[in-house]
């Protein structure tokens, strides 16, 4: 049996000798508060990536759509947030948010398309 102290509360440990926590409660509440964080930061930059594909959902309801680079600013639009990129042989970069992409024809134009085949 062990006798070392949870380390949530700090309350005796009884059992395996590995034992860490009391309970499933303070197993969970230790590992929330460690992680809290990184998991504040990772809910910020999945909710950009939702919000930029629902923005690309909405501006290409038919597959394949031209958009300014002001409309899609002005729709909330964040460039520097995709999910991947693809370069085509002919050097054209695409960027995807989840299955939803982007091009730049010009300064003020972009292609929007959708990924049929994107998780194989």
């Amino acid at each position: 049996m062990s006798s070392s102290k949870c380390l949530e509360c700090e309350g005796k440990l009884m059992g395996r000798a590995d034992k860490k926590y009391c309970s499933d409660q303070c197993r969970t509440t230790y590992n929330n508060r460690v992680n809290s964080d990184q998991n504040k930061l990772m809910r910020n930059i999945n909710n950009l990536l939702r919000r930029n594909r629902r923005i690309l959902v909405t501006l290409n309801p038919n597959g394949k759509a031209k958009v300014s680079r002001i409309r899609l600013l002005e729709e909330g639009f964040k460039f520097n947030y995709f999910t991947n990129e693809w370069t085509t042989s002919k050097g054209k970069l695409y960027r995807y948010c989840y299955d939803y992409g982007y091009t730049q024809i010009d300064e003020e134009t972009y292609f929007l398309v959708v990924r049929k085949d994107y998780v194989d």
